[in-house]
């Protein structure tokens, strides 16, 4: 008699249970649904500004300033390109953002850094957790407060109208860097040292036989925000430098809004500044491109352990 009531209540069970499973799978599927529709409205929110810039590009006045706005110029004007950069002397404000601010200062900040960072985390010396500590609170002071005296200093020391302000301080390394690769250097094994050490080998050949080739994806990663830095810089280029032809292409895009303001021609003004934008813009967009792999894995592994 046990068995026969007990087949109705497995059967009643196993509906429940179905009922249950059924629910999960559509609360499960319901909460994707959401997750990746606030995904696709962040991502537009995000792009439009970029796309926005590209179209606008290859606009004319009309098509910039007409209401509702047109989001696809037909026709396009691919000449905005060509005519914006060659209106004034972009091929050398490249040539100085690259050559002589961001190489340089990318070379002096990532060898710098990693160098006093490897001193703070795997060399044992009097006052060492002082001085880092002091290193990392200078993270804390704002740019505008040392603005005016480094200022007075770097006039004084005649550097005035060079790179010199924007890239020597690099060679002495940057307090953020510094504790990115300080936690980076913390996460190797210290018997690794040891060992090469019982070799007799050199703290300096430690440094760049077995230590330095284990943290590339981080060194990867310093270069390149140092280079991003260094590309989108427009402040410091602006105190220090007064000279057009020393310009950098921040201050370069500055000054053809500028010069088109004070000439009073609005044509193609804005076409203009959207097209060299884009140009500035796009090698960022591409060295990422090719490098996300190593930039994620870099930022994944530092600050693991402290």
């Amino acid at each position: 008699m046990a068995i026969r009531t007990s087949a109705p209540t497995q059967l009643g069970n196993a509906v429940q249970e179905r009922a249950i499973s059924r629910q999960d799978t559509l609360a499960h599927w319901g909460i994707q649904f959401v997750k990746y529709l606030v995904l696709i409205f962040l991502s537009v929110s995000f792009i439009l500004p970029f796309f926005w810039m590209v179209t606008s590009a290859v606009k004319n006045d009309a098509q910039v300033f007409t209401i509702p706005p047109v989001w696809i110029p037909i026709p396009a004007h691919w000449e905005n390109y060509w005519n914006a950069w060659n209106t004034y002397n972009f091929n050398g404000y490249l040539f100085n953002t690259v050559f002589l601010y961001a190489i340089p200062l990318t070379i002096g900040v990532t060898i710098a850094s990693a160098f006093v960072a490897y001193g703070f985390a795997r060399v044992r010396w009097p006052g060492r957790d002082l001085f880092f500590f002091a290193c990392v609170a200078t993270m804390m002071i704002p740019y505008q407060v040392t603005m005016v005296p480094l200022f007075i200093t770097f006039k004084n020391l005649g550097w005035i109208n060079s790179y010199l302000p924007l890239v020597i301080p690099g060679f002495f390394g940057s307090p953020y860097f510094i504790f990115m690769l300080r936690q980076f250097y913390m996460t190797l094994p210290q018997e690794l040292s040891d060992a090469a050490r019982i070799d007799g080998a050199s703290e300096l050949g430690i440094f760049g036989r077995i230590i330095l080739p284990l943290v590339k994806p981080a060194l990867i990663v310093v270069a390149l925000f140092t280079f991003m830095n260094a590309w989108n810089e427009y402040l410091q280029p602006l105190i220090y430098i007064n000279q057009e032809a020393l310009y950098p292409v921040s201050l370069g895009i500055n000054n053809l809004r500028q010069t088109m303001a004070q000439i009073g021609s609005q044509k193609l003004a804005y076409p203009y500044l959207m097209s060299v934008s884009t140009l500035v813009t796009l090698p960022i967009v591409i060295a990422f491109f090719f490098t996300q792999r190593t930039f994620i894995e870099g930022i994944s592994l530092t600050g693991l352990k402290g």
